[in-house]
């Protein structure tokens, strides 16, 4: 399509509104998202290749820890475009490579395939709902607030710590029984390791390549991914439940959550195709009177 103003949008009737905005939004869907595989099997890959250096000794630990905070902190993502079955959806032919990034992507942070894919589309249905929005545990006036709530929504009892599992039982379906069980299964297993490998003399390297990396990395995604696009998290809506805004440490370092309203908007998009879809449907977010803090 032609330019065309935001004046001249706000003037349209509403129907031709949408019909543009969707036409614009189509051109950036639809292929396979090369980068989003690679991403989620290559972080993988380095995450797990950390064990076996370090424990031979071919890699000290300080450099392993700080590789492996950050792999933690970009396993989600790649999941996260599965979840929206952008890679292939069901019965195409690739459509075991959506599921295979959806599961092994997020390994790191311990987050099972089937919970993250239930809870995110809840997340979806219902965006700052008090009640309904599994990620609203998140919510806070300010920065330093929400990273405090983070340390009390990890500690035992803590009232917002069950969000996900409350999502699953409101949900009700055997896929989400099973979800839950396998969730259950991850953090058996997680403490299994663990225990194994403090018995096994290896406390340390457990807790430099995968205990502590998994605290900063999900703490990091849980302010790019979920505080900061969706704050103050008070609107519920289409256009209302997320923002654009500018992040102070660039598009690169905060995961491209600076266009995060296109992704709830359009969550066919590919993440990596985010910044020129933004550019191309600006105009139409300004006629809707959307939030784009200072993008």
């Amino acid at each position: 399509m032609t330019d065309i103003s935001v004046e001249a949008l706000r003037a349209l009737p509403a129907q031709e509104l949408n019909r543009l905005e969707t036409e614009t939004a189509a051109r950036f869907m639809g292929g396979l998202p090369w980068g989003s595989v690679l991403w989620g099997l290559g972080n993988l890959a380095v995450w797990l290749s950390l064990w076996p250096l370090t424990l031979s000794g071919l890699m000290p630990l300080w450099v392993a820890f700080p590789i492996a905070t950050l792999n933690v902190a970009l396993c989600y993502l790649p999941s996260h475009e599965a979840q929206h079955r952008i890679i292939a959806r069901e019965g195409e032919p690739l459509f075991w490579l959506n599921e295979l990034v959806g599961h092994l992507s997020p390994l790191p942070m311990l987050l099972p395939y089937g919970v993250a894919r239930l809870t995110h589309y809840e997340h979806h249905l219902h965006a700052n709902h008090p009640d309904l929005d599994p990620d609203i545990h998140t919510k806070a006036p300010n920065a330093w607030r929400h990273l405090l709530n983070t340390i009390a929504h990890r500690q035992p009892g803590s009232a917002t710590g069950g969000n996900y599992g409350k999502a699953l039982a409101r949900i009700g379906t055997d896929e989400a029984r099973r979800a839950g069980l396998i969730a259950a299964l991850y953090t058996l297993a997680y403490h299994a390791i663990l225990f194994g490998m403090a018995w096994s003399g290896f406390a340390i390297e457990a807790a430099l390549i995968w205990w502590l990396p998994r605290i900063l990395g999900t703490t990091y995604i849980q302010f790019y991914l979920s505080w900061a696009p969706h704050h103050p998290a008070q609107e519920m809506g289409r256009y209302r439940d997320t923002r654009a805004f500018r992040s102070r440490l660039g598009n690169l370092m905060s995961s491209g959550m600076q266009f995060h309203i296109l992704h709830h908007l359009y969550p066919r998009i590919p993440l990596l195709r985010h910044a020129k879809a933004y550019e191309a449907l600006r105009p139409f977010l300004a006629a809707r009177d959307c939030r784009l803090d200072g993008l």
